[in-house]
This record gives structure tokens, sequence and C-alpha cells, in this order.
């Protein structure tokens, strides 16, 4: 597979060759400004990281698609979209079929660390009531922009505006519980999240967020996950049933190394 194209919105970036950002060598291939010059190289495909939020890079997924591009994209609301977005998931399957290519979602968490490992872990079990993962992330070993979006450096005041505004906290908490239930036959009927900082004095260090999934009033999908400059990090799993799991990952799963793995993975697998 060869790189044949790169865009990014940042004008600092734009003309430069992408080997020369990346801090390494020249690559011969130009940062352009948008999609539509990076399509003019006739990719195959391309790795979209460029938002959260399914509703703000739709745009992007068609104009990718309509140059005859399959997408990688490491938006957590892509990872499983047919329960929050159920219009934008049909939209986007039906333009792929027409056109021949291929969208797909893909990251650490969600995607990796807190559905798709549990889910596996279930496969020698003949059966399961619960699943719970813990996933405790040193965010200070982490890139900046997640570093801001679990609210290291802020007030308490201004992170609960940040988590009410929805600016601050981890996004995929749902698409991890909705992809688990999907995949052992549950039917989810309440999911319920929280989130607050974890503080050091006055400052706040990170976030520690939850959420728990229901069916028929019982829980059987728990997450807790606690992003914080210092933690420990670990991913831990826990599966209940008459054969009962619990898998500690020691150290963790590094979540940039991890996502960047997973989404050229995919990309060889898609072109």
């Amino acid at each position: 597979m060869a790189l044949v194209g790169a865009a990014d919105i940042d004008p600092q970036k734009t003309g430069w060759d992408l080997g020369e950002i990346l801090e390494g060598p020249p690559l011969g291939v130009t940062v352009s400004g948008s999609v539509g010059a990076a399509l003019a190289a006739c990719p195959q495909v391309a790795v979209l990281a460029t938002g959260s939020r399914l509703p703000a890079i739709a745009p992007q997924i068609y104009e990718l698609i309509e140059g005859g591009c399959s997408v990688v994209s490491t938006s957590e609301e892509l990872s499983y979209p047919w329960r929050r977005h159920p219009d934008l998931a049909a939209e986007i399957d039906r333009r792929t079929r027409a056109r021949g290519v291929t969208v797909v979602g893909v990251g650490v968490n969600p995607g990796f660390a807190m559905d798709l490992l549990p889910i596996v872990l279930t496969a020698p079990c003949p059966s399961i009531s619960a699943v719970r993962v813990e996933r405790v992330v040193d965010a200070s070993a982490r890139r900046l922009p997640l570093q801001r979006k679990v609210g290291i450096g802020m007030t308490r005041d201004e992170f609960e505006r940040g988590a009410a505004s929805g600016t601050i906290g981890h996004v995929g908490l749902r698409e991890s519980a909705e992809m688990i239930a999907a995949a052992v036959g549950w039917d989810l009927d309440g999911l319920t999240e929280t989130i607050e900082p974890v503080l050091d004095g006055s400052a706040v260090r990170g976030l520690h967020q939850t959420a728990t999934a229901s069916m028929g009033g019982e829980v059987v999908v728990t997450y807790d996950l606690v992003m914080a400059a210092g933690a420990a990090s670990k991913d831990e799993i826990w599966i209940a049933g008459p054969l009962p799991l619990h898998v500690l990952v020691v150290g963790g799963i590094h979540g940039d190394v991890a996502t960047w793995s997973i989404a050229a993975s995919a990309a060889v697998a898609v072109r």
C-alpha cells in the first residue's frame, strides 16, 4: 500500500511535505487543504480522523464515497452508529453500496478495549449474564487533544461546564454497550452515564466516567473509565455466567498507538 495524499484544515500544515510534519524524512506527499484536492490522487482508501460526532463528519464521508474512496474513520460514533444515528447509518450504507466502496469506524475505545475484546472473550462461555469493563488511562502519556478532552488543568467549574456542553468527556460508551448487546443478542432498554472530575487539590487532572446498560431492569453492561494524569493504566474485564472470566491487561492498551495500528490494518483490509 502506498501513501498518495493527505489533507488538513490547519493552514500551517498545508503545502508541507507530510513526512516533515511527522518529523521524519520527506515522503513526497504534499498536504492539501481539502478532501477534494487529496482525491485528485485517486486513493483507494482514506483514513478519516477529523471528529467524534457522526453528523459533523458525514459530509466528509459522503465526499470521499462519491470520489470512489473507501473510508476508515476513527469517529467514535461511527463504531456502532445504528442506534444513535439510524438515519445517517442507513444513508452511509446506501451510498457505499451504490459506489461499491466500504466505510468502517475503528479505534481502541470504542472499537476494541471496551467492546470487541469483551465480545471475543465471551466465545468460550456457554452463556453470560453480565459484562463489566474497567479502563484506566494515564492521560499524561497521551496526545494533547485528548488531555484537553479530559479536562486536564481546568478548574472544577470549567470541567462541569465543558461536560454539560459535551466538549469534555469520552465519546463512545453508549456505542460500546450497544455493540456488546448486538453481539450477544441483548435488547437493551436503558443506559445511564455519569461524569465527574478527578481532582488534584483544586485542579482537574482528568475524568472518571461510568455507564450502565440494563435489560429488563437488570444491569448487564457496566463501564468504569478513568482518564487522568498519573493514573496507573490498566484494562480489566469480567464476564459473568456459568463459566466466568476475568482478564487483566497489565499496563493497559496504549490508545494512540493501538488506534493507528487498528486503522492501518483496516485500511489494508478494505482497499
